[in-house]
């Protein structure tokens, strides 16, 4: 029989790793309340010597993950919608693909650069659209990704209508269905050539 092969176990950015009295903390964690917390994704790595207390580590596993940065421009599709914000799961970094994707929110106040006060979620994006973005601020466990479009270059790159038609960008505030004609407010991004994923 051939030895079956181990998985290295998994954490998740802000994951409980254990207590303080159960391992001692190393790379890749921090402590709060007299627990081990994982500060980065990556593989559980826990190391002991001469029966002393294991170092707790967490290595970021360089092939599966790289991670969204401030400023990075993201890809992400949108979940959910309501009057505030937009919530959306963030699919690629640049032209990279996520192996597991990050959760993310885009306020109202992020979504234009101009009449902040005037912006509506609802005009701006649906669920399902494709958006590109860009990285205000770093989630935790607890909370997302803060995402911006205030840009001319980010926004709605890729919708649907209404009959299941990818829509066509027809200004910067609108997408038509090519099939029925029907118009749809949207924040459209102009997008650059090197962001379109082939």
């Amino acid at each position: 029989m051939r030895p079956r092969k181990q998985t290295p176990e998994k954490s998740g950015r802000g994951e409980r790793l254990c207590s303080l009295e159960e391992g001692t903390p190393g790379s890749g964690t921090y402590t709060r309340h007299g627990s081990i917390f994982a500060s980065l994704a990556g593989c559980l790595v826990k190391k002991s010597e001469n029966g002393t207390l294991p170092v707790v580590s967490v290595m970021r596993d360089v092939e599966s993950q790289l991670l969204p940065d401030v400023g990075a421009t993201v890809t992400c599709k949108v979940c959910s919608i309501n009057s505030r914000f937009a919530k959306v799961h963030i699919l690629y970094v640049g032209s990279t693909p996520l192996k597991s994707s990050f959760r993310g929110t885009i306020r109202r106040e992020d979504i234009r650069a101009t009449e902040k006060d005037k912006v509506d979620v609802y005009k701006s994006f649906r669920p399902g659209d494709i958006v590109l973005a860009k990285v205000i601020s770093l989630g935790d466990a607890q909370s997302n990704y803060l995402l911006t479009t205030a840009e001319n270059e980010l926004g709605v790159v890729v919708a649907h209508s209404e009959a299941g038609s990818q829509m066509v960008p027809i200004s910067w505030c609108e997408m038509q269905c090519p099939g029925t004609h029907g118009k749809e407010l949207r924040k459209v991004a102009r997008v650059q050539p090197h962001f379109l994923h082939t």
